[in-house]
């Protein structure tokens, strides 16, 4: 028998007891792992071969490993091998409630010649060694058997059947059935008086159904029964005395479109029939997650859309306490019902709150992101995350943290496929402190963890690259930064706007609502697409004019079925695309008018000289925009257009690059002062800072 690394000379706590450990499955490794203080290896042996699945028995006696040629079983004491199946090929294995016996079910095999079912689900004695039933059972989702706590009774669903054994005198067969057609789930209760739920969900019209048996009266009629819409499937979940059961109806789509994960709905059903109940939430959206208080008299609820709310309820239903809104869509209870952890995880967080349940105070908060695993131990002391494969192929591992929430101790295993504490029988499980004991000290795994990271420093208002180095205009800042109001600058389509026409058209009678006119060459804002463009900084009157082209691709472009110019519509010179007067280079801008009809058969476009015939519109320009852009003096180089530094000559370009290293230089070290980890580029580069200062300060006083 291996040693126990768990005690010490100071006094034992429940979590120290030699009882304490954890079991890890990885595509390469497998093995058991003492809990606190130790956190050592146990001596249990790897078996040769990949390892489909482990299990504990329920009790904590045996451990369970089913490899390609055989199962095993381990004493999870002794780490001695107790028993050897020699059964091929099992993918899930399973004890009985005591240990007393072991189901192994593998794939179904095709029915050979003589059309007999392969029997693909066994009954195993663990003592002996015998092979006790089987039984035909072609899905893997609920395959296993059902037994009561003292293995009195055994239940089987097949099909549309329940069918109930007696585990004392299997060769006896089913000593009692039931037959509902449609029948989906049924769920065995806990406590000394066993029930079996059973569902049968919506079909054509007709509504779903829980129906409530005594496990030992099946034939007779149900002591509970309720019916529901918006059922295709259900989740059920018994308090642990067995006289109350919380039922989660699933339909697979939301009718009003609110949810891609469809409607869900909770009730609360008493076995003897004399109570149910529709839990109203308060929260519109689905729910996540329901757990019962091991003591059976209360359950939370985690529901509504994020952030989510968690609700502790009586067993009548009555609101005890609200935990309020957070990213949480897990609940878990400790084994004494004294911690409730509310959590978030899948794509949320990974941040667990842990509660008291006397004061309903929160004691802490566990940072486990990524986690796929959350557990209790049996003594409610400390909780096992794990982060497993296939879910996430990175960063897999197991961390072991104190219910007060220090993080004792870390194991990085790649490929983590399974992660479990050893159980205990319910009547077994010792209680809990009345105040929540210290933790021990962790174990040197912790140490090796990165640091977190620091959060970055929040980013300012964009500049674009032509501005750096000068102030923004105060049109181009934001409210907060000293800016004027969004609201002082004219909407498009209204009076003194840009582009636009009385009328709300074109000119031509062929405007859009939204202030766009429809020119041949596309949709273009009014104002902008039939104007020149004129560059910020440049001179009036510099805009570049657009010259026609050719007459040939002037008939060319404009497509089939075009008309020569003179015979009616509007020619390629006439299509409104003409050059501004002034453009933006004066506090208003002139627009071309258009008339309702082209020019006449016969007629030139250009008979009609521009602005005077033809019409012209002048709209005020903002006040902001006219004020930033006559603020840059003629002759300048916008600093808003690239190619502004284009003046530097190539001293002051030096500096100014030597300066910008120096600034990257004083940021990095400003890191590493907040405790960041600098690559070792980033350590050569703060190196280098005398080097460059001193080549800055040769410049600068050869170029005063």
């Amino acid at each position: 028998m291996a040693s126990n690394p768990g005690t010490t000379d100071q006094g034992t706590l429940p979590s120290q007891l030699p009882y304490c450990q954890y079991s890890f499955r990885a595509q390469k490794d497998l093995g058991i792992v003492y809990g606190a203080p130790s956190f050592q290896p146990s001596a249990l042996q790897k078996p040769e071969g990949a390892a489909r699945a482990t299990q504990y028995s329920g009790d904590g006696r045996y451990f369970g490993i089913p490899l390609p040629d055989q199962v095993i079983i381990v004493s999870a004491t002794t780490f001695e091998v107790i028993r050897s199946l020699p059964i091929l090929n099992v993918i899930e294995i399973g004890f009985s409630p005591k240990g007393t016996f072991l189901s192994t079910w593998e794939r179904q095999q095709k029915s050979g010649e003589d059309g007999a079912i392969h029997k693909n689900l066994r009954v195993w004695n663990v003592q002996s060694g015998e092979e006790v039933a089987a039984f035909g059972q072609k899905n893997q989702e609920g395959w296993d058997l059902q037994y009561t706590p003292s293995e009195s009774h055994a239940l089987r669903l097949a099909g549309p059947e329940i069918q109930v054994f007696n585990p004392s005198d299997w060769a006896a067969g089913a000593v009692s059935k039931l037959r509902i057609e449609g029948m989906s789930t049924a769920v065995l209760s806990p406590g000394a008086n066993p029930s079996v739920a059973l569902f049968i969900p919506e079909k054509g019209g007709s509504p779903g159904s829980i129906r409530i048996h005594s496990l030992l009266a099946l034939a007779a009629p149900p002591s509970c029964r309720k019916q529901f819409f918006k059922a295709d499937r259900v989740t059920i979940k018994w308090n642990a005395l067995g006289t109350l059961a919380l039922v989660m109806t699933h339909t697979e789509v939301d009718k009003s479109n609110k949810s891609y994960y469809g409607e869900t709905g909770l009730y609360l059903l008493s076995a003897a029939g004399n109570f149910d109940s529709r839990i109203v939430l308060d929260k519109e959206g689905p729910i996540h997650d329901f757990a019962w208080n091991p003591n059976s008299k209360e359950f939370c609820v985690v529901y509504g859309f994020m952030p989510a709310k968690a609700t502790l309820f009586d067993q009548r239903v009555k609101p005890i306490h609200e935990f309020g809104a957070n990213p949480q869509n897990f609940v878990s209870w400790n084994p004494q019902g004294r911690l409730l952890a509310l959590a978030g995880f899948g794509n949320l967080a990974g941040k667990a709150d842990i509660y008291d349940r006397r004061t309903l105070n929160k004691i802490t908060q566990i940072d486990a992101p990524n986690s796929s695993n959350f557990e209790w131990n049996h003594d409610g002391t400390m909780i096992l995350t794990a982060t497993l494969s296939p879910r996430l192929r990175v960063d897999n591992g197991i961390k072991i943290w104190w219910c007060s929430g220090q993080l004792l101790h870390v194991q990085m295993t790649e490929e983590l496929y399974q992660a479990t504490w050893r159980p205990v029988a319910r009547n077994a499980i010792p209680g809990f402190p009345n105040n929540i004991p210290p933790a021990p000290p962790p174990s040197s795994s912790t140490q090796a963890l990165p640091a977190k990271p620091v959060a970055a420093k929040p980013a300012g208002a964009y500049r674009p690259p032509g501005a750096l180095g000068r102030a923004a205009p105060s049109i181009f800042k934001r409210e907060d930064e000293g800016g004027g109001s969004g609201a002082q600058t004219p909407p498009r389509g209204v009076p003194g706007s840009m582009g636009y026409h009385e009328g709300g058209t074109n000119g031509s009678g062929r405007g859009t609502p939204n202030g766009y006119a429809r020119g041949r060459g596309g949709d273009a804002p009014r104002g902008r697409g039939q104007g020149g463009r004129h560059v910020p900084g440049a001179p009036p009157g510099a805009s570049p004019a657009t010259t026609p082209p050719p007459e040939g691709q002037r008939r060319k472009k404009g497509g089939k079925g075009r008309k020569e110019d003179g015979e009616g519509g509007n020619s390629g010179t006439a299509s409104g695309r003409q050059t501004p007067m002034d453009g933006y280079a004066t506090p208003t801008y002139q627009q071309q008018g258009h008339s309702n009809h082209g020019p006449g058969r016969g007629q030139s476009p250009q008979s009609h000289p521009r602005g005077t015939e033809r019409g012209q519109l002048r709209v005020p320009m903002p006040a902001k925009v006219e004020e930033a852009l006559l603020s840059v003096p003629a002759d300048a180089t916008s600093p808003l257009s690239p190619g502004g530094d284009g003046t530097l000559d190539p001293v002051q370009k030096k500096i100014r690059n030597l300066s910008k290293k120096l600034k990257a230089i004083d940021e990095l070290k400003e890191k590493a002062q907040r405790g960041e980890k600098l690559e070792t580029t980033q350590h050569k580069k703060i190196e280098s800072e005398a080097e460059i200062r001193k080549e800055l300060n040769a410049l600068m006083a050869s170029n005063p």
